[in-house]
């Protein structure tokens, strides 16, 4: 390996060609060690803006990744308000999961690892929801702690998925064994959700688009997923998501949950909001749903599009739900669009962890079943 010596009036550090960049040398006024947002050796996965003092950190499962040869690693983050958490994975292990606070302020990810190389990433558990208080996370980047020195980005995985959803595929209330479905940012872990475990299970890049109480024509917030689902930004109208960016090989959309209940609430404000007082006819919910999919088609020309329903009361006996997707499916004509039913499963309120487990188990085996990768 060679290693080539630099030096100038203001400053000295070594290049080591092929092993990454010391960041711990410089005599500059730059802070030592200090690698910003950014710095092309941190890699994003997930819909994520980078802005000119931060990079934004959004929807659920949004992780931000580096690579580097030290013990020691910080990183500087400011939340919108506290309640945002995110879970520190060492090497590809969960190790932790932190608080961000609303002042701007360094936390300590990992010391007295072994020396060598790591690579750690943070993983945003948590939701944007407005009707939650909840917003981003700002990340100014990672600090290397002592003689650590940061490496290229690790190579990304060849594999894509995207997932559009409501609160099921956030993982709300995933970790409350309560039994009160609480809806705090402490309970929800968008990593151990069946969107994620499945998007691990084959190796894949992770996009989440979801928000609990989102729905397709109505649900519990003012706006419903056609009008979000192209934002970068979901709280802004004008943040517009370049879907060039990023080009999944399978999409999965687990919506409709939040029109189900709607619809059994017609006096509720949440109805009158979208249809008045005039229940709309199934041949309305057929076409809907079945235009929210023409447009991530549109997006997508290639992408198997799967269709996924439940666990919750949407898919139990009797349910017509399934009917209405099944039918705008049929009507599409479309032989990379895909149906998957997940079974009720038999209980009230959001699905756990173990409910989770089995429903990424049955998307994993209907993938390896029916869709064959590049």
């Amino acid at each position: 390996m060679k290693c080539f010596l630099i030096k100038s009036l203001s400053c000295c550090f070594i290049i080591m060609a092929g092993c990454g960049t010391i960041v711990n040398k410089s005599r500059s006024n730059k802070q030592l060690g200090f690698v910003p947002f950014d710095d092309n050796h941190i890699q994003y996965e997930g819909r994520i803006e980078h802005k000119t003092d931060a990079a934004y950190l959004y929807w659920p499962g949004s992780t931000v990744r580096i690579k580097f040869n030290g013990t020691a690693i910080k990183v500087l983050l400011k939340d919108f308000n506290g309640q945002n958490y995110f879970n520190v994975i060492i090497d590809g292990v969960v190790v932790k999961k932190i608080r961000i606070d609303s002042v701007k302020k360094m936390y300590l990810l990992a010391d007295s690892l072994e020396p060598g190389v790591h690579t750690i990433a943070l993983f945003k558990r948590t939701q944007i929801n407005k009707d939650y208080n909840r917003g981003y996370t700002k990340f100014f980047g990672f600090q290397i702690v002592g003689d650590g020195f940061v490496l290229s980005a690790p190579a990304r995985k060849k594999r894509k998925m995207e997932f559009y959803g409501n609160s099921i595929t956030c993982g709300h209330a995933i970790e409350d064994t309560t039994g009160t479905d609480s809806g705090q940012s402490f309970f929800e872990n968008n990593y151990l959700s069946y969107a994620a475990i499945t998007a691990r299970n084959f190796k894949a890049q992770y996009y989440c688009i979801a928000e609990s109480g989102i729905g397709l024509m109505a649900g519990f917030r003012k706006e419903i997923m056609p009008e979000i689902y192209n934002r970068t930004n979901p709280f802004d109208s004008l943040s517009s998501w370049n879907f060039d960016i990023y080009t999944p090989d399978v999409v999965v959309v687990n919506l409709l949950q939040n029109d189900e209940a709607v619809f059994k609430q017609p006096q509720s404000d949440a109805f009158k909001r979208r249809f008045g007082n005039r229940m709309p006819a199934e041949q309305q919910i057929v076409r809907s749903y079945q235009a929210f999919i023409q447009k991530i088609r549109s997006h997508y020309p290639k992408a198997y599009i799967i269709c996924v329903l439940g666990n919750m009361n949407i898919t139990q006996a009797g349910s017509p739900w399934p009917g209405y997707v099944n039918r705008a499916v049929a009507d599409m004509n479309d032989r990379k669009v895909l149906t998957h039913f997940f079974p009720y499963k038999g209980a009230p309120k959001h699905p756990l962890i173990k409910d989770h487990e089995l429903m990424a188990a049955s998307l994993t085996e209907f993938i390896r079943a029916n869709i064959k990768w590049q």
